[in-house]
């Protein structure tokens, strides 16, 4: 079962260690190449959101 993740509001120090906390939890039975792969379809994700925000940037200037 996948541990659920919630960020308060107003993100405090306490959701930062929820965050690490989270992080372990999904990554401690993992080998390196399956680590790997989590932390890049993470990253492709947050990369594509970025790109998304930018063009809606562009669109309202």
């Amino acid at each position: 079962m996948e541990p659920k993740l919630e960020i308060s509001p107003n993100f405090t120090l306490e959701d930062i260690r929820k965050i690490r906390d989270y992080n372990y939890e999904m990554t401690k039975n993992m080998n390196t190449e399956e680590m790997v792969a989590y932390y890049r379809k993470g990253a492709e994700a947050a990369f594509k959101r970025m790109a998304e925000l930018r063009e809606e940037k562009k669109k309202k200037q």
